[in-house]
C-alpha cells in the first residue's frame, strides 16, 4: 500500500476538509481526493461522508483510523532503522519550534550525543500542529513547544518557565514605545492576559504570529516587542535588544512531548540530558530577568529624582 495514501487519509481526518488537508500536504485538492479515492476503492468501503461543511468519518472511517495509524508508526520505525548509518545502534528525532532550538534544542542534542555516542539524531522544524501531528504518526518521538495538545499515547512534562519580556531596539521607556510597538501573538492565554495588563497597547496595528523570530524584525527596526528572555540573552548582551523598564512580564511555560513507545534507554538518556541542561538555561534566563530587575529600579530612582528636582525649583 502507498503510505501517503494513508497520510492523505490521517490529514483529511485530523482536519474535517480535503481543502485544508491539501493545504498541510502542499497538494492540490484534486489529489487529495484522488489518494483518498485510491485508499476507498482498496478498501471497499466509503472512509468519508462529503457535505460542504467538510469531510466526516463514516463508521468504516473510524475504524481504519485506528489502523492508519498504526501502519505510519511501523512504517517509520522501519525508515528510521533501516536508515540509521553505520556505526549507530538507535534512533531519535525530535521536533521542536523554532525559538526553542538555538538556546535549548541544540544544547540537548550536544549532551546527548556526549553521552550516547551511538544515537543517531535527526532534528525537525515546525508549528505546534505539524509536531504534533508527527508525534503521533510516529515521525517524532520527542516535542519540544509551547502549549502542548495531548492525545493518547503521549505525556508532556514541564521542561522551564519561559517568560516573555518586553524589548526593544534602543534605550527607552515603556511610555516611548507605544507607537513603535508590534505585537506578537503568543497564543489564546498571552492574547488574554496582555488585553488585561496593557489594554492600550492591545490594537498596534501589526500582529506578527512568528513567536521568536520576531526578533529579527525587531532588532532591525525602531521596535518594540515581548519575546523570550532565554531567546534574546544574545541580542542584550550584543546591545541590539534593550529591556523596557516597568513592563510586566508574562510567564509562557515551555513542554516536552514524549511518545510513550520510545525506547527505555534512548528515553533514560533524553529525559537524564535535558535535566542537565535545565541549569544551564534558567541561569541565562534568571540573568535576563535581573538585569530588567535592576533598570526598572534604576529608573524608578530617577522618576523620583526628577520629580524632587521639579520641587525643589518651584
Amino acid at each position: 500500500m502507498d503510505i501517503n495514501l494513508v497520510r492523505t487519509f490521517l490529514e483529511v481526518a485530523a482536519t474535517g476538509s480535503f481543502v485544508n488537508a491539501s493545504e498541510r500536504l502542499f497538494v492540490t485538492q484534486s489529489a487529495v481526493s484522488l489518494r483518498v479515492q485510491r485508499l476507498e476503492d482498496a478498501l471497499g468501503k466509503p472512509l468519508f461522508t462529503r457535505s460542504k461543511a467538510g469531510a466526516e468519518l463514516t463508521s468504516a472511517g473510524r475504524e481504519f483510523e485506528r489502523y492508519a495509524l498504526s501502519l505510519i508508526k511501523i512504517w517509520e520505525e522501519a525508515r528510521q532503522q533501516v536508515g540509521v548509518p553505520e556505526g549507530y545502534t538507535k534512533s531519535l528525532t525530535v521536533g521542536a519550534q523554532y525559538s526553542l532550538w538555538p538556546r535549548l534544542g541544540f544544547r540537548w542534542i550536544d549532551i546527548m550525543q556526549q553521552e550516547m555516542p551511538t544515537l543517531n539524531i535527526r532534528a525537525e522544524l515546525g508549528m505546534p500542529d505539524r509536531i504534533m501531528r508527527f508525534l503521533i504518526e510516529g515521525v517524532v518521538q520527542i516535542g519540544l513547544m509551547y502549549n502542548p495538545q495531548l492525545r493518547p499515547g503521549l505525556s508532556a512534562h514541564k521542561v522551564i518557565e519561559e517568560d516573555l519580556v518586553l524589548a526593544a531596539s534602543w534605550p527607552t521607556t515603556f511610555e516611548e514605545i507605544v507607537p513603535h510597538y508590534v505585537f506578537v501573538d503568543w497564543g489564546p492565554e498571552f492574547v488574554h492576559a496582555h488585553a488585561l495588563e496593557l489594554p492600550d497597547l492591545t490594537n498596534p496595528g501589526l500582529t506578527l504570529s512568528l513567536g521568536a523570530m520576531a526578533a529579527d524584525y525587531i532588532v532591525s527596526r525602531q521596535a518594540a516587542a515581548y519575546l523570550p528572555a532565554r531567546y534574546i540573552k544574545k541580542y542584550l548582551d550584543e546591545g541590539r535588544l534593550h529591556l523596557v523598564p516597568d513592563a510586566p512580564m508574562f510567564p509562557y511555560p515551555v513542554w516536552s512531548i514524549w511518545r510513550d513507545d520510545l525506547d527505555p534507554e534512548v528515553r533514560a538518556t533524553a529525559e537524564a540530558t535535558l535535566v542537565a541542561i535545565q541549569s544551564q538555561i534558567d541561569a541565562d534566563q534568571n540573568a535576563v530577568l535581573a538585569e530588567l530587575c535592576d533598570i526598572s529600579a534604576n529608573h524608578t530612582v530617577e522618576v523620583l529624582g526628577n520629580i524632587e528636582d521639579e520641587h525643589s525649583h518651584e
